[in-house]
């Protein structure tokens, strides 16, 4: 193992279980803080913070001489090749991210770095919101060191996943190692340290790293509270709600999968709209506050106007769509947004033409066709008979349906009329760069 010295600045409860951490994997680690009190902890070889099994990795690290503290922070950069911030990041009075603790940091090893001549990777363990790396923090770091970053000094987010009371276990199990890099050898050295853990390594651009933190936290969140009202839905009706939950979460192929969460459009169909409203409308009945849940028909109401704004923005007077019926490999037209997508549309004067292989007015029946008889009577009048027609027709294209034959047609048009794409058609984020839009992309 190429063992690394490791300056980590702020000894709260990822900076403590961090170093004790990196330093039982063989690297040599000085931690720094302002408050002399968890410096002489560590230093007697006791942990500042309750976390099970730290204060015996501490212990063990500080007597072999590998965990070492200092409240010198010239003397920390100068003796390390990384410095990993784990300073807190709280909020201010409304609401938003107090950065100014990652400042200070900042400041004192640009400070240092400025008569210092090795190469340097400051890393951001903190949680920070996208782009202030690059238009707060990044600054702060070139003013005070003189250095040119990708050059004379690295720099990467690193995102930690430590839960309070199982720190340990999380930082040797973490479901990846995530680096946001500025670029490849800020993160090959970063990597480097983490060479020991069996994990999976992304390596990803800095927004990306610090967005994952928030994506992953905000969902945990959102988990918890749609657990609550479920389990307050299930004790009005005299259900078992951990029986609920419990039945629910051995579904891995869609409940507890990744099904349903890539960004998209609006849901539609003949079941999640229903069954919502239903649910909903019990709840109402029974004079309970569902608020999450309340809001999941408005969320998805304001997705689909978000789509029909992008396409009125193009000024485009003739619109092709590819792709009406509520998702791939199925001729449903209940709820599917993309109905409502036509005739919003259609009421706003636009001149439409439909495509969808999927979809044969002459073979629709049951309440599929009531549904087009009594909801859109006049989609004959619009759809074509091949893609080629919509193609012919339209100034515009919207992509309601992910599809190999859309994605080769609209591949070989090369640009040269706008696309509105509501799917992700294409894998490649390049392609929305130019006359392609996407609506979450």
């Amino acid at each position: 193992m190429n063992s690394l010295n490791v300056a980590v600045f702020g000894l709260g409860y990822v900076g403590s279980v961090t170093a004790a951490c990196l330093a039982r994997n063989g690297h040599h680690v000085i931690g720094v803080d302002a408050n002399p009190l968890k410096t002489a902890l560590i230093r007697d070889g006791c942990s500042p913070v309750a976390e099970p099994g730290l204060p015996e990795v501490v212990r063990a690290e500080v007597e072999k001489g590998r965990l070492r503290v200092t409240e010198s922070h010239e003397a920390a950069v100068r003796a390390s090749d990384l410095s990993l911030i784990c300073v807190g990041t709280p909020s201010d009075m409304d609401g938003g991210l107090d950065l100014e603790h990652v400042r200070q940091v900042l400041q004192q090893i640009g400070s240092t770095l400025r008569h210092k001549d090795a190469y340097h990777v400051v890393v951001l363990r903190s949680t920070l919101l996208p782009g202030s790396v690059e238009c707060d923090l990044l600054p702060v770091l070139v003013r005070e060191s003189g250095k040119q970053p990708g050059r004379d000094v690295g720099l990467c987010v690193n995102p930690e996943f430590l839960r309070e009371g199982s720190g340990i276990w999380d930082f040797d199990h973490p479901p990846y190692t995530l680096i946001g890099e500025l670029d490849q050898r800020s993160g090959d050295r970063l990597a480097t340290l983490y060479a020991e853990l069996d994990a999976p390594l992304i390596r990803t651009d800095l927004r990306t790293a610090a967005m994952i933190k928030y994506a992953s936290n905000t969902w945990h969140a959102l988990k918890i509270t749609f657990a609550n009202e479920i389990g307050t839905f299930c004790k009005r009706q005299g259900i078992d709600s951990h029986r609920v939950m419990e039945i629910f979460g051995l579904d891995n192929k869609l409940n507890i999968s990744t099904a349903y969460l890539t960004p998209g459009f609006a849901f539609g169909g003949s079941c999640l709209p229903k069954d919502l409203r239903a649910l909903l409308h019990h709840a109402r009945a029974q004079h309970l506050e569902l608020p999450v849940l309340e809001a999941i028909p408005r969320s998805n109401a304001i997705q689909a106007r978000r789509g029909i704004e992008m396409i009125l923005h193009t000024g485009k007077q003739r619109v092709g769509v590819l792709g009406i019926s509520f998702k791939e490999n199925t001729d449903d037209l209940r709820e599917s947004p993309m109905v409502q997508v036509i005739e919003t549309l259609i009421g706003k004067g636009r001149d439409v033409r439909v495509y969808d292989a999927d979809l044969s007015l002459r073979r629709v029946m049951g309440a599929n066709r009531r549904y087009i008889e009594q909801t859109i009577p006049h989609i004959a009048s619009l759809m074509c008979d091949d893609a080629q027609g919509v193609l012919d027709h339209a100034e515009v294209l919207v992509v309601g349906k992910r599809t190999a034959q859309f994605r080769e047609l609209l591949a070989g048009l090369n640009g040269h009329r706008p696309i509105v794409d509501l799917v992700r058609i294409f894998d490649d984020p390049a392609r929305y760069q130019g006359a392609c839009t996407g609506i979450s992309w």
